[in-house]
């Protein structure tokens, strides 16, 4: 397997290169340059089985001879040996063909463990491998952070930094980035939104003297191994309802576009999924984008869904590089005006082929309040605010669709617990945070406020990292 840019002008890699990689250096993101090709009888298999062997075989096409078979085993049964769910990825019945993913059974409670767990172990055997140090630097809206920092506190060839938009994730969210006490974690708060701090890490990546001298390294979902653990559940999701013997819809929350991509890639492989629906919130862009082939940038509103708080989503353009049949230099163009101008559109071909998978829905503050309260009423379940937009986008795009008994799978991507102010507005049930964060609220933080600014940030990065990169 190798990887291509999708801007078309840096070097193809093999996984373990794109890996440490990330962002390619022509600014595009890593993408397989031909996608895996299943048949009925290889997802049938699979069906019934463990999810770390599934996982196993999902990702084996994927990396090749990067990895030895039994490495890729050690790192998935470390990997989800943290989870509280024995199932990893459990299906809980909403009502007759509507089920919701609880992807939050990791150790930070987001859908974000499932990928960065797999990822620091990658990352470890690799580095020892190499002889290596990396310093990881990463932008989070709220669950990637305390992901990343979780998956590779106290691992000696690892510094990370982690930058989030000052006051705009949930205390909880912040405090599981800033209580944890390790000597390579260093946590920055950016006077920014979300999109602030995301340009500041691409910028960084595009300055190569930077880059090279601290050795650096993604956990964003530009990171490609992060999209390809993410696969994984896709199709164990898909194969409990049926697959392949009959398609499978999902419905994603999604802002920066790299959890619904995975299910896009799993559909490439060949499982049956009909639509894959986007669940908005007021920053809406994705939904705009896929109603009407067009893209227009608008300021970043503060909502009830920080994870979501995004206008530029990196990971539409690994979608965007189909719709322009893989050219990568007019794709790069594209995205350089969009810079420019804050506008795109997509070309008219490529877009009509997609408008038929993607469907996308937009819930603003009340409307999710209103959701979550529905929910609640209905089933008795509390759900975190980005959840319940895609469960309340699954519930709208059938009622727009004939009664085909096709299965809905909606993915809850946080415990309910994560924002608590949110489900209790709603409800007027506070949720508890399970015993292993029980004392999260009354922890020490520690975590640095920088401004909107890349020098001072890179001044910081350089000033923290431990002995052993090349400085």
């Amino acid at each position: 397997m190798r990887y291509i840019s999708t801007r078309g002008q840096a070097p193809k890699l093999n996984f373990e290169a794109a890996l440490l990689t990330g962002l390619a250096r022509d600014g595009g993101l890593y993408v397989p340059e031909t996608w895996p090709s299943w048949s009925d009888a290889q997802f049938k298999k699979l069906a019934g089985r463990p999810y770390a062997e599934v996982a196993g075989a999902v990702m084996k096409p994927f990396i090749g001879s990067s990895l030895k078979p039994a490495q890729l085993d050690q790192a998935i049964n470390a990997a989800y040996g943290t989870f509280r769910h024995q199932a990893v990825a459990p299906l809980v019945q909403i009502d007759e063909s509507l089920w919701l993913m609880e992807l939050f059974h990791g150790p930070t409670l987001a859908f974000k463990d499932v990928a960065l767990q797999l990822l620091g172990q990658l990352y470890d055997i690799v580095l020892k491998a190499r002889g290596e140090r990396i310093t990881v630097v990463g932008a989070t809206s709220g669950d990637t952070g305390s992901a990343a920092l979780e998956a590779c506190k106290n691992r000696s060839a690892i510094d990370i930094f982690i930058l989030h938009p000052k006051g705009r994730v949930s205390e909880v969210q912040r405090r599981q980035m800033t209580t944890i006490q390790a000597d390579n974690i260093h946590n920055i708060a950016i006077d920014g939104s979300f999109d602030d701090c995301q340009d500041m890490v691409k910028a960084m990546f595009n300055d190569p003297k930077f880059r090279d001298r601290v050795n650096m390294a993604a956990v964003n979902s530009i990171n490609w191994a992060r999209v390809m653990a993410q696969i994984v559940y896709y199709v164990t999701g898909a194969l409990a309802l049926g697959a392949p013997g009959r398609a499978v819809n999902f419905a994603v929350p999604s802002g920066n576009f790299g959890n619904v991509f995975a299910g896009y890639a799993a559909r490439s492989m060949g499982l049956p999924i009909n639509e894959l629906i986007v669940g908005s919130n007021r920053n809406d862009i994705l939904t705009r984008f896929f109603q009407s082939g067009a893209m227009k940038m608008n300021k970043v509103t503060p909502s009830l869904s920080p994870s979501m708080d995004i206008q530029v989503s990196s990971n539409l353009e690994r979608l965007l590089f189909d719709l322009f049949d893989r050219k990568g230099e007019k794709l790069g163009a594209a995205m350089t005006a969009f810079r420019e101008s804050g506008r795109f559109e997509a070309p008219k071909k490529g877009w009509a082929k997609t408008a038929k998978l993607f469907k996308a829905h937009r819930l603003d503050d009340r409307e999710t309040l209103s959701a979550m309260r529905d929910i609640h009423k209905r089933t008795g379940m509390l759900v975190d605010p980005h959840s319940a937009i895609g469960i309340a986008a699954a519930l709208e795009q059938r009622k727009g669709r004939k009664a085909d008994g096709t299965p809905t799978i909606a993915l809850a991507t946080a415990h309910p617990a994560k924002f608590p102010d949110a489900v209790e507005k709603a409800t007027g049930i506070r949720p508890a945070l399970p015993a292993h964060l029980s004392d999260l609220l009354t922890r020490k933080e520690r975590l640095s406020e920088l401004p909107n600014d890349l020098k001072k940030v890179q001044d910081y990065v350089l000033a923290n990292i431990r002995l052993g990169h090349n400085r």
